[in-house]
């Protein structure tokens, strides 16, 4: 006798997004995996008495949307603190940051410690396409530290308290990581390592890191994401998702990219790469080559269109990530690493073949971003397997008189993020959104509908990066990423088909996420 279903979700357009992408109307979820597809009629045989049946009424459900690079934690501080993503302009940015403050002062803290944060503005999309500065969050406050980071958190912006408290670290890191004005003094700008003491001294503690967490939590289930690759550092986080777990408050599956500075603590207490349980797992060890083009601190091969002294920086070099590489690799882990330069990427995919003791692609290695890469760089990634984690919301400065123009000139601009490219080469491709923001339509529409339109990809194959993509990256195909018997019955339900109107993806809603059959979001 077949057991019946925990929940039956009927009367829908179901996607597998499997090769090929087959379309069923129902779906039934047994503890926690898919047990059949089929018609709505097909599947009613295993409704008992206890089993929940959710009449999708016409919407479309996908496999759930697997984020794969991202920071939580600073995603749930743009919940809690100022969000200047919203700014649009300087002005806007520092009356947000001026809210914040005057939250803060209801709150009766001391001022000598209490910091007004504020997360995510991007001066390219500004009239006055300048970064913040000193002048700026003096304006704030000249008793409490002010700190407000560019939304790629390379760049970041801080008072005069700030750079009279951390003057000694400032002193040590590289002189172009601190701007400094015709007469000398620092802008309040930051760049890179510099802005790291600042890190450090905002980083909140366990408890405050679960608030922040759990915030964050709550907004990707009302994104449809069902799992995400965290990127952390000198973080509370890990600590936390696996308290979560265990309390049974976790609604995402959460993959964990250490720093290489963790390396050495990661080995000694045995914590391998996919080590962990269903819901908690340790992925690659993470590293930086270059910076942003944001900062101009990205390495390229051509100086920069609006610096032609300038060519970007190197945050890790490629010995020293030679050798970090090599000895992940040895120890038996995934590596990854940041690249957005032409000449970071080859760097990246250099010390991959060079230093890894693993084929780069069985070790399942990583490059997140490639947002410039060469054919030489692409047939590489191809050749070796190496995984291209990339994020098409980047694609919001393509456009005509976008970041990427006035930073690399039209022609550069054009050969950046190239996913038709890159999936025509089978190279694998993995989504993600780095949190900027942290939401899988919107990166699937700017893939669909990408301002070159060479590189655009079709709505199937933008999707299965987000899912089946992401999965693979973590070495999770066989559990999630489609919708197919025996996979983890994790889904995202989407009030429209992107297939029917996919110049307008980006309106579409998320109307229910479910994780284990569980549904962790509700917006119908």
């Amino acid at each position: 006798m077949t057991d019946a279903a925990d929940r039956l979700f009927v009367n829908g357009e179901v996607h597998t997004l499997a090769t090929p992408d087959e379309t069923r109307e129902a779906v039934a979820v047994r503890d926690g995996r898919v047990v059949r597809l089929g018609r709505s009629h097909e599947v009613r045989f295993l409704e008992g008495v206890d089993t929940e049946v959710i009449d999708l009424d016409g919407r479309v459900l996908i496999p759930g949307f697997v984020d794969a690079h991202t920071h939580l934690t600073t995603v749930g501080r743009y919940l809690v603190h100022a969000d200047l993503s919203v700014a649009d302009s300087p002005d806007e940015a520092v009356d947000l940051l001026v809210e914040r403050a005057a939250e803060i002062e209801g709150e009766d803290n001391d001022p000598a410690t209490d910091w007004v944060l504020g997360y995510g503005y991007d001066e390219s999309a500004w009239d006055e396409d300048r970064y913040l500065t000193r002048a700026d969050l003096d304006r704030v406050s000249t008793e409490r530290p002010v700190a407000a980071f560019r939304e790629d958190m390379h760049v970041a912006a801080v008072n005069g308290v700030v750079l009279d408290r951390f003057s000694d670290e400032l002193a040590d890191v590289p002189d172009e990581t601190v701007p400094t004005d015709d007469a000398g003094e620092p802008t309040g700008v930051l760049l890179e390592s510099a802005i790291d003491p600042v890190y450090e001294a905002v980083e909140p503690g366990p408890e405050a890191t679960r608030r922040i967490v759990a915030a964050a939590l709550d907004d990707c289930a009302a994104k449809g994401i069902t799992g995400f690759h965290d990127m952390v550092r000198n973080s509370h986080a890990p600590r936390v998702y696996r308290d979560m777990d265990a309390d049974g408050e976790l609604t995402a599956r959460v993959r964990i990219n250490y720093w290489s500075d963790h390396l050495d603590a990661l080995r000694e207490v045995g914590l391998s790469t996919n080590a962990g349980g269903d819901v908690v797992q340790t992925g690659a060890i993470k590293s930086y080559t270059d910076g942003s083009f944001g900062g101009r601190t990205a390495r390229l091969s051509e100086p920069y269109a609006d610096d032609p002294e300038e060519t970007g920086q190197w945050v890790v070099g490629p010995e020293e990530l030679t050798a970090t590489v090599a000895d992940a690799t040895a120890a038996g882990y995934q590596f990854t690493a940041h690249a957005i330069g032409d000449e970071a990427v080859d760097a990246v995919l250099d010390a991959y073949e060079a230093a890894s003791e693993t084929d780069p692609g069985e070790a399942r290695h990583r490059i997140e971003h490639v947002e410039l890469a060469d054919d030489g760089a692409i047939e590489r990634l191809a050749e070796t397997g190496v995984v291209a984690s990339v994020q098409p919301n980047f694609l919001k400065w393509a456009g005509d008189d976008g970041l990427y123009e006035a930073r690399l000139g039209p022609e550069r601009t054009a050969a950046t993020n190239r996913y038709r490219d890159m999936l025509d080469a089978g190279v694998q491709l993995a989504f993600g959104s780095d949190g900027m923001p942290m939401d899988p339509v919107l990166g699937v529409h700017h893939a669909v509908n990408a301002p070159a339109e060479a590189q655009r990809l079709a709505v199937t194959e933008a999707l299965r990066a987000y899912t089946r993509g992401a999965a693979y990256a973590g070495f999770d195909e066989d559990r999630f990423g489609t919708v197919e018997p025996g996979k983890r019955a994790d889904f995202a339900v989407l009030d429209a088909s992107p297939w029917e109107e996919p110049g307008a993806i980006r309106e579409i809603d998320v109307a229910m996420t479910v994780v284990d059959g569980d549904v962790v979001y509700d917006g119908r």
